[in-house]
């Protein structure tokens, strides 16, 4: 497999990472520009704060990704190689039989699937443990990867232009162009989720709507 399709693959892995991610980075720090932007007019002191409060943000999120992927690998590999009671492999093991029955496998073959069981129940363990929780083939270092990289582009959107617009001009630019990122955000949530568009979007919109409210109302208080 050459390194254009690993990482294509790896991308399709964590797709959920670059969701959330995104999402987070994107309303987190959303919040926290507009609730400074809004209480000072100096763009180089929202700059640093959300600068700062991105990166921050990009790698603390990382870093639970990591160990959050590992702990699920970890959990799995503990369940599949632990002891097995063979009063549960046998409840695992009728279950599964009986789900094969229902699907219309014929019944001499289903017999020979619960002989096979009988004879092996680390199997049925295996097997269940398999099937609930499916290894999406993207290791811990993959998912904490591209939940970086997601984090950090969506955390610096809202802060860009003000780096290099004074401060009316950089506002407006701010929330047009984190806008359109959550529109974006909200379309590619429905499509994933195989859910209604309208409704991942306007939900997405509320959010970070919310955010940026109690980033405001934060900004105004404490100045």
């Amino acid at each position: 497999m050459s390194a254009a399709a690993r990482i294509l693959a790896s991308l399709k892995a964590s797709i959920g990472d670059v969701v959330f991610g995104m999402e987070d980075g994107t309303v987190s720090i959303f919040g926290l520009v507009f609730g400074v932007a809004m209480s000072t007019n100096d763009p180089h002191t929202v700059l640093i704060a959300g600068a700062t409060g991105a990166a921050a943000a990009a790698v603390s999120m990382m870093a639970g990704s990591y160990l959050d992927a590992e702990s699920v690998r970890d959990a799995r590999r503990a369940r599949r190689d632990g002891p097995v009671d063979p009063l549960v492999a046998q409840t695992e093991a009728q279950a599964i039989t009986s789900a094969l029955a229902r699907s219309g496998m014929a019944p001499q073959d289903v017999t020979l699937v619960a002989d096979a069981f009988a004879r092996a129940p680390r199997a049925v363990a295996g097997l269940r443990t398999e099937l609930a929780e499916a290894d999406d083939g993207a290791s811990p270092t993959s998912h904490a990867f591209w939940m970086f990289i997601s984090d950090l582009f969506a955390g610096f959107t809202p802060v860009l232009p003000f780096a290099f617009l004074p401060m009316d001009s950089a506002r407006v630019v701010s929330l047009a162009l984190t806008t359109v990122l959550l529109v974006a955000l909200g379309i590619g949530r429905g499509l994933v989720a195989k859910r209604s568009i309208v409704r991942a979007t306007l939900e997405t919109l509320g959010i970070a709507a919310a955010a940026a409210l109690a980033g405001i109302a934060m900004g105004h208080f404490l100045s």
